[in-house]
């Protein structure tokens, strides 16, 4: 019996701190809160510098990468 009575007192003690920090959390006075809307986000940035983008982007393959990197070398 004494070796269920310290687990079975220990169980009881966690088991007692744990209800109270099952109930609601929220405490008198929270209705008082006055709640405000965020201000609108801010237009993207534009990194294109007004370069107009292409209706159809080319598929990532190492075929277009070679064409694209012999296009920015320089010509001899």
């Amino acid at each position: 019996m004494k070796k269920t009575l310290l687990p079975g007192l220990l169980a009881a003690a966690l088991l007692s701190l744990t209800l109270p920090s099952c109930g609601p959390s929220v405490t008198e006075g929270d209705e008082d809160i006055a709640t405000n809307t965020l201000p609108p986000l801010p237009a993207a940035p534009d990194t294109t510098k007004g370069a107009k983008q292409p209706e159809q982007f080319r598929e990532l393959n190492s075929v277009n990468a070679i064409e694209d990197i012999k296009k920015m070398q320089p010509q001899m």
